[in-house]
C-alpha cells in the first residue's frame, strides 16, 4: 500500500505543479483556495482502507483536500455543501472502484466534477482501484448493473440524469489512469 500511495502521490505533485498560461494556476500567490484537492470516492469500498492512507499522505504533504467524513445513504438527496466543494478546489481525483457507480451521490459528485474540468479547466485524475478501467470505460460488470438499477428507479421521473452520469464515467474513464491490482 505504501508504494501505491506514493506513485499516486507522485502524480498529484505532478498535477500540482504544473502551470498553464492561464491566470488560475497553481502557483499564483494571490489564489487562496480552501482545498487544492477533492476526493470522490465510494465510502463503502474505499473510506477506511485506500481513501484514508491518500488522504493522510496528501495531508501530510501540507495539500489541502476534501474528504467527506459521512455515511450516505442511497436515494437521500446531496448535500449542497457537498456539490459547492466541488467548486474549491483545482483538482479532483476520483477513486473508482467496485461498488462506486451504484451510489448516487458519488455520481452526481462526478458529474459536477466533470462539469467544472469543462468550464472551469478543473484537473481530474481517476484512479481504478481493484476495477478494470475497460469496465468503467465499457460500463460492464457491476457498473452495467449499477446502471441497470438507476435505470429503473429514475425510469419515470429522470432518465436523463442516469445518462448525464453515464457519460461523465465515460468521459473520465478516458482519461489518463492509475490502475490499482491486488498483489
Amino acid at each position: 500500500m505504501a508504494s501505491t500511495t506514493i506513485n499516486v502521490q507522485s502524480a498529484l505533485g505532478t498535477s500540482l505543479s504544473s502551470t498553464s498560461n492561464d491566470s488560475s494556476t497553481w502557483s499564483e500567490p494571490q489564489i487562496c483556495r480552501e482545498y487544492d484537492v477533492f476526493l470522490n470516492f465510494r465510502g463503502e469500498d474505499t473510506r477506511y482502507t485506500f481513501t484514508d492512507h491518500l488522504y493522510n499522505a496528501l495531508v501530510d504533504k501540507c495539500i489541502r483536500t476534501f474528504k467527506d467524513n459521512e455515511e450516505l445513504a442511497y436515494g437521500k438527496p446531496i448535500k449542497r455543501e457537498l456539490l459547492d466543494a466541488i467548486d474549491k478546489p483545482r483538482m479532483a481525483v476520483i477513486i473508482l472502484s467496485k461498488d462506486y457507480a451504484s451510489s448516487t451521490w458519488c455520481l452526481e459528485e462526478l458529474a459536477k466534477i466533470v462539469e467544472r474540468m469543462e468550464d472551469r479547466g478543473m484537473r481530474v485524475l481517476p484512479i481504478f482501484y481493484h476495477v478494470d478501467p475497460r469496465d468503467v470505460q465499457n460500463q460492464t460488470e457491476t457498473f452495467a448493473s449499477a446502471f441497470d438499477e438507476h435505470g429503473n428507479h429514475f425510469k419515470d421521473q429522470n432518465i436523463e440524469k442516469v445518462k448525464m452520469w453515464r457519460d461523465a464515467l465515460k468521459r473520465v474513464a478516458n482519461l489518463s489512469e492509475h490502475y490499482l491490482k491486488d498483489g
